[in-house]
């Protein structure tokens, strides 16, 4: 089986697995060093890792045929993945790491309602649910 044959989940997994990996080594990586500066090395890392990929695979060449459209939402992307690792990286320089990340993935609940506003995605009973847990535990545990 291909590696990128796996299902969705694998990949969700290995998503929260590297997350947690990167608030541990944030929290440590931000001891002696700004916020901002960490996030930068982060950032050329992340980039470097990225290309690399991306040209060990072949895809480079899927850049001339992107639409404007995919252009402006990927820069907007970045621009808020760029806001959210300096608030992010602030955050557990000054916070405890367990509360910064548990407020940080509450980002689940805006997921949510901003997908079902701008996607049109479903919010069925069992999201609104599990929607209203993650708020209750973000709450509890900030308090």
């Amino acid at each position: 089986m291909n590696f990128a044959d796996l299902p969705w989940w694998t990949f969700a997994l290995l998503s929260a697995f590297f997350a947690a990996l990167t608030t541990i080594f944030a929290k440590l990586g931000v001891e002696q060093v700004s916020s901002t500066l960490a996030t930068s090395v982060r950032t050329v890392v992340i980039l470097l890792m990225a290309w690399a990929i991306s040209l060990s695979l072949n895809e480079v060449g899927g850049l001339r045929g992107l639409s404007t459209r995919t252009w402006v939402v990927l820069i907007l992307s970045g621009v808020a993945t760029g806001l959210s690792w300096l608030s992010y990286f602030r955050a557990l320089q000054i916070g405890p790491t367990a509360w910064v990340a548990g407020v940080d993935k509450s980002s689940i609940v805006l997921i949510a309602l901003l997908s079902a506003l701008f996607l049109k995605e479903p919010l069925s009973a069992k999201t609104l649910l599990g929607v209203g847990l993650i708020t209750i535990g973000t709450v509890v545990l900030i308090r």
